[in-house]
């Protein structure tokens, strides 16, 4: 009998699109001065490392902030 393999932790299984600044900003309505200052307050959700000064959002993350701040 051949074994089950072990199933994926959540945040293995959580596959998102990685949003740019741009689409971010479009998206939440936000300047780029007001979503690094509301990083730093903790009012935002922060980005991904793409590596050097590169990032980018879990697009999951941009749009539970959006329904949170409409609901």
């Amino acid at each position: 009998m051949a074994e089950a393999e072990p199933s994926p932790s959540p945040e293995q299984r959580r596959i998102t699109r990685l949003i740019r600044l741009k689409e971010v900003q479009h998206r939440v309505g936000l300047g780029r001065s007001t979503i690094y200052r509301w990083m730093a307050e903790g009012k935002f959700p922060k980005p991904v490392q793409l590596g050097g000064y590169a990032v980018a959002w879990a697009e999951d993350d941009i749009q539970l902030w959006i329904s949170a701040r409409l609901g």
